[in-house]
């Protein structure tokens, strides 16, 4: 087996699996309970909230923890929407956005909201000159995630921050679920972030919107007592210790695995340039996490699956996109339909071995001549 698709999914690290088992053992009082395990729990997520507060450089009470990055992202769009719409119905994002904050602002724009998409430069990056010329007076939310999850393209969140910290009655939302462990990001500027544990060896179902104080959201999750008064629900201690432990061992280990990984896209991309039908859609922006694979004339998804049968297994959009559609990322960079439907990617890890990327590039090439003929010329 060969996983190339660790920017839909990582496994889970030891430390963080044992970190959870030991937590869900010992600690399993309801942490609302007023009897003394309840308030025990409840002093240790306190606690444990801290220093995850400290590792993303905010306030404890601007942790708000959800299932993940969907409802990260529904409560950050929705619940800004939702509050201040009394200020304005405009909204910019990125073309490149996850299709959790696309379906969100779907369901807004039927309530009268009005969504501009930014433009992006050659580079893949939005074009930061611009974003001013695009502000409105009723421009109420900005949203560009901070890394893609198809191009792996750094956007550049700290210059846009800048521009909008002049806007007081415009919140800059930036999702971060790709970014976290891969690429460090000053947040100073930004009104909330959404990061998903399980893009960094953290676990499923565990989530964090980080709401600056002077942002108010309309809850979307109603009744039952937790953390905050932002998202109600019980308060899961295991999945919040397991967060902190995730969020330690990403960031001490960031600087390492980045020049690990950096190793590995160099060698494939050097080979994958051999190939007169493959063009790498990535650009100078591009972490070296993801390389986003173009073959001309060959529908994406066929060649996935070749790749499958011979245990490669890689993804031809995000996880969250309808298949047999062409991607709305590779589209938007490169307005071209059938580049968009013949293009797949694969992403890195750590835990990617060298001898995996020498077996992919031999089954890689005996796929290419599969579709192809002849293979290299």
């Amino acid at each position: 087996m060969i996983y190339l698709d660790y920017a839909a999914n990582t496994p889970i690290e030891k430390e963080v699996l044992d970190t959870y088992y030991q937590a869900t053992m010992h600690y399993f009082a309801n942490p609302n309970a007023n009897h003394s395990l309840g308030l025990q729990a409840k002093d240790i997520i306190d606690q444990i909230t801290k220093k995850i507060a400290e590792q993303l450089h905010v306030l404890p009470e601007e942790i708000i923890y959800t299932s993940g990055a969907s409802e990260a992202n529904n409560l950050a769009i929705k619940g800004v929407l939702e509050r201040y719409k009394h200020r304005g119905k405009h909204i910019l994002i990125s073309p490149l956005e996850h299709n959790s904050i696309l379906s969100s602002l779907t369901k807004m724009q039927e309530l009268g909201f009005v969504v501009e998409m930014l433009p992006l430069k050659k580079n893949g990056q939005v074009d930061v000159a611009q974003i001013k010329s695009l502000l409105k007076e009723d421009t109420i939310l900005v949203s560009v995630c901070s890394v893609d999850s198809e191009l792996g393209i750094r956007q550049p969140i700290e210059e846009i921050g800048k521009v909008l910290k002049d806007y007081k009655y415009c919140f800059f939302h930036s999702d971060a679920s790709q970014a976290i462990g891969k690429v460090a990001i000053d947040y100073q500027n930004v009104d909330l972030v959404t990061v998903a544990p399980h893009k960094f060896y953290g676990m499923l179902g565990t989530g964090i919107l980080i709401k600056k104080k002077n942002v108010g959201l309309k809850t979307q999750i109603d009744g039952g007592k937790s953390t905050t008064v932002f998202r109600s629900g019980t308060p899961e201690l295991a999945h919040i210790v397991s967060i902190e432990k995730a969020l330690e061992i990403a960031f001490s280990k960031q600087q390492e695995r980045i020049e690990y990984v950096k190793k590995l896209n160099y060698k494939i991309v050097d080979k994958l340039k051999e190939y007169p039908q493959v063009l790498l859609n990535h650009t100078e922006c591009s972490l070296p996490h993801v390389i986003n694979i173009y073959l001309k004339g060959i529908k994406a998804t066929k060649f996935a699956e070749l790749l499958d049968h011979q245990g490669v297994y890689v993804s031809t959009k995000t996880s969250c996109c309808p298949a047999e559609t062409p991607s709305k990322m590779i589209y938007a960079l490169f307005h071209d339909r059938g580049r968009a439907l013949s293009s797949f990617r694969i992403s890195l890890s750590h835990l990617t071995t060298e001898k995996e990327i020498d077996e992919f590039l031999a089954i890689f090439s005996q796929c290419y001549k599969e579709c192809f003929g002849n293979g290299k010329i």
